[in-house]
């Protein structure tokens, strides 16, 4: 086994583009690490697993749902955290954590026993929305208070920005090494602590794992497995529809292009194939192909509780009818 196994913290606001970073940080794997990554959500459904799902066998996921990791000495920290690293034998840890959870907590627990022993916490990224980044006060609490823990400011969306924009924005926040991003690009030699490697050893000093993983079961394939996750930041509902339900495109992107979300994540079966976006507030979905091909995956995260039922009832209208599949 391994242990000062080199962790590297992917944190950001909600929508900055955390997921598409570590996509691209995925593509340029040395072969010969191996990686695992534990995503944390603030949602229940489960998504971001689908979403970074690749045929990759050298990288494992692994997801802790509803709300904020930053309690690591919590039993669904440990037993994901544990089982994560007892199955992969990672050189190399990625956390992404919620964008509304506590992430300095988050940070400073990891610090201690046992986690300390076994892995080599490295300086922070921090992904941050060009707008966000032109004034400091409008950077989230959590990514405020991670700065001095940092090591680079990787700037999001920056076509939105001017050179003069971008000056600023490095003297700012200097001496931080500032990045600037589209589509959340990161080429690997720029990851904060890339050059340190695992030591090998044991971890006999880890707590077992005894809980088991329960697995779902659909009762009935036609109807979908709904959760809603509600918290003082935000309120969130997903479903997990059946791999042999079908939506129309084009009836689900108008659907939710008219949602007052401020986050959506879809993988799904579609009459186009098996495709997956995601977006916040008034941007577009961009459809790409996914490799996930489980189940089909929607989850949307709103500033205030909507009518689950009707949202439900939406998204029923969007699956292609029985007859018209075949």
């Amino acid at each position: 086994m391994l242990k000062h196994i080199p962790t590297h913290l992917i944190t950001g606001a909600l929508g900055v583009g955390k997921t598409t970073t570590l996509i691209h940080l995925f593509k340029q794997r040395p072969k010969h690490e191996r990686w695992a990554v534990l995503i944390n959500e603030f949602g229940q459904i489960g998504l971001d697993q689908a979403l970074l799902s690749s045929d990759d066998s050298e990288i494992t996921l692994s997801e802790v749902a509803g709300g904020c990791v930053c309690c690591v000495n919590g039993a669904p920290f440990q037993v994901a955290l544990i089982r994560l690293l007892k199955q992969a034998k990672p050189t190399r840890l990625f956390i992404e954590p919620s964008g509304l959870g506590h992430q300095p907590q988050l940070y400073r627990q990891l610090q201690e026993a046992p986690w300390n022993e076994v892995l080599s916490l490295q300086p922070t990224v921090i992904i941050a929305a060009a707008e966000a980044t032109l004034s400091p006060a409008t950077l989230a609490d959590a990514q405020r208070s991670l700065l001095e823990k940092a090591k680079l400011l990787l700037v999001n969306k920056a076509e939105q920005l001017n050179a003069t924009e971008q000056a600023t924005i490095k003297q700012r926040f200097a001496p931080l090494n500032v990045l600037f991003a589209t589509q959340g690009q990161l080429k690997l030699e720029q990851l904060p602590g890339i050059e340190h490697a695992a030591t090998l050893a044991n971890l006999d000093n880890l707590p077992n794992v005894t809980t088991a993983v329960v697995g779902e079961v659909w009762l009935n394939s036609k109807q979908p497995i709904c959760s809603i996750q509600a918290q003082a930041e935000a309120w969130s509902i997903g479903w997990k529809w059946h791999r042999s339900q079908q939506f129309d495109l084009m009836r689900l992107q108008l659907l939710i292009q008219h949602l007052p979300f401020i986050r959506a994540k879809v993988v799904v079966h579609t009459n186009a194939g098996w495709l997956s976006a995601n977006a916040t507030t008034q941007q577009p979905l961009h459809w790409q192909s996914s490799a996930w091909q489980e189940d089909s995956r929607i989850e949307l995260i709103f500033d205030q509780a909507q009518a689950s039922d009707t949202l439900t009832q939406y998204l029923t209208a969007c699956l292609v009818p029985p007859t018209a599949k075949e």
